[in-house]
């Protein structure tokens, strides 16, 4: 087989592309120039794509014998992934950029191109497994390590590009283990940290890179009664469950801290709260997609038991779904068995059964039967 090895310049990528060359596949190693001003990238260990990773991937390419190519991204990262944050967060919602990237430029614009010049899957260093079910349909797993399992963030992956994603590390049971294996075959990048944060924020000051790039104002921040308690530079800047630098003069009356419950950045203002009134109970997605072939209660609209997760490294919880058709496209409800704590919309909820990824969405609306009338960013 023919296989397109995207090397991130880290140890992952590295003994993947390893593992393919070993399984007999023809192998091509390519790295992703994400930025024109590598500036804008995270050097070390708190990033990904610089021009050392760059450096990293053609030396693990030169050990394994295979070819290495850059391919330029950086327009596309730029709109799909950078200029998508920006407004996700202008509209008051919080964004997942490792999980845009996964669906728009690892999985979409380098799966195309790949498939265009004659590749028949693309190697990465992801730790997920794909498994083919009775009829040979792909279905997207966790990996065998959970403690480091990237299914989450594979969750956006279609039927079609599970048909060609090759995920060597599926059944390694440690991270440590994939070191150990760099070190015997002579990989520099054994030992290398993993990368860490947002990419293109250089100095992991997410809060000051929004304030250069989105328009803010000086609004109110809102007990839950409706009180004005405070004002802040711009309801933007702010992220539900929050609790640092709200900077309230006024202390709440039981002296507990109080968190972002909701942000309004239509009136441009912050809601705060009590730690406990961050449980939500039912979500609604939009943006649906399903990583393999759908569940047949899809097709129908009737529930099906499920575990929802909504951080890469969540922990899954217990929860019923259905799908609902409201203006031509699905809607994905999903309710909690047992509350998730600070859920925000713009995040994405990816939904299992076991260990199979079903599909995500985006969610647009978080709801709490504490707080019933908190709905979403929306308002």
């Amino acid at each position: 087989m023919k296989v397109l090895a995207a090397m991130s310049g880290g140890v992952d990528s590295a003994v993947a592309a390893a593992r393919a060359v070993e399984a007999g596949h023809d192998v091509v190693g390519v790295h992703l120039a994400l930025s024109r001003m590598p500036g804008t990238l995270r050097t070390g260990s708190r990033g990904c794509c610089t021009i050392e990773d760059s450096r990293d991937a053609w030396r693990a390419c030169d050990i394994l014998g295979i070819p290495y190519y850059v391919w330029d991204f950086s327009e596309r990262f730029k709109e799909d992934v950078v200029d998508d944050f920006i407004a996700e967060y202008a509209a008051g919602r919080t964004p997942n950029p490792c999980m845009r990237c996964n669906e728009r430029i690892k999985f979409a614009a380098l799966l195309e191109k790949a498939l265009a010049l004659g590749f028949d899957a693309v190697c990465t260093g992801h730790y997920a497994k794909v498994v083919q079910d009775a009829d040979g349909n792909p279905e997207l797993h966790r990996a065998a390590d959970w403690a480091k399992d990237q299914s989450y963030v594979l969750g956006v992956l279609t039927h079609e590009q599970l048909q060609h994603s090759l995920f060597p590390l599926a059944e390694t049971p440690s991270k440590a283990e994939v070191r150990a294996e760099a070190e015997r075959r002579g990989l520099s990048v054994a030992n290398k940290p993993d990368s860490h944060d947002i990419c293109f924020i250089p100095d992991g000051d997410t809060r000051g890179w929004l304030e250069e790039r989105i328009e803010l104002s000086e609004g109110d921040i809102l007990d839950v009664d409706g009180e004005r308690i405070g004002s802040h530079p711009g309801a933007n800047a702010f992220t539900v469950g929050q609790r640092r630098g709200l900077k309230l003069g006024t202390p709440a009356a039981d002296g507990k801290p109080r968190f972002v419950l909701e942000i309004r950045p239509k009136q441009n203002e912050v809601v705060v709260g009590p730690e406990h009134l961050l449980a939500i109970d039912e979500l609604r997605g939009i943006k649906v997609s399903w990583a393999g072939l759908p569940v047949g209660e899809v097709a129908t609209g009737e529930e099906f038991a499920c575990t929802a997760q909504v951080r890469a490294h969540g922990d899954p919880v217990a929860a019923r779904a259905r799908v609902e058709i409201i203006d031509d496209a699905e809607q994905l409800v999903v309710s909690l068995v047992e509350p998730m704590r600070g859920v925000a919309p713009g995040q994405t909820v990816v939904l299992y059964q076991g260990t199979r990824v079903l599909g995500q969405a985006t969610i647009d609306s978080a709801r709490s039967a504490l707080r019933p009338d908190l709905v979403s960013a929306e308002q």
